[in-house]
């Protein structure tokens, strides 16, 4: 009695499903990549042991010629608290700051200050050492 069996198994590894999961994820990670910028004008941060990339909600920068931005706004420090009170009035509650390193203190203080008595939460922009 000779038995044989009417289905082939393939023993062949197909690698087309393979090279489909490699292409979605290499499109996965080009577009969340370009959705990792930082924002902000380019000033000078001071570095820290930890520095963590927030998606910031309003940020204030303080260049070292001491121009303040909110956004990408020019604004006088006369000015800053009436354009923070209408960015927060828009449910914004997050106010990073990105200082020059060179600035000092008392001008990073005033700014905090307004936006604390505006009741935002308030932060510093950092780079990783």
């Amino acid at each position: 009695m000779n038995i044989k069996s009417k289905h082939k198994i393939d023993t062949g590894f197909s690698m087309s499903s393979m090279t489909d999961i490699i292409f979605l994820l290499l499109i996965f990670f080009t577009l969340a990549a370009s959705f990792v910028t930082p924002v902000g004008l380019p000033v000078d941060l001071p570095t820290s042991k930890t520095s963590d990339i927030l998606s910031p909600k309003i940020n204030v920068t303080i260049t070292s010629a001491l121009s303040y931005y909110v956004g990408e706004q020019k604004v006088a420090l006369r000015e800053l608290e009436s354009v923070l009170r209408k960015a927060l009035d828009e449910n914004k509650r997050d106010v990073v700051l990105h200082v020059d390193k060179s600035v000092a203190v008392e001008h990073l203080i005033k700014v905090a200050g307004i936006a604390t008595s505006l009741h935002a939460k308030v932060s510093v922009a950092t780079k990783s050492e």
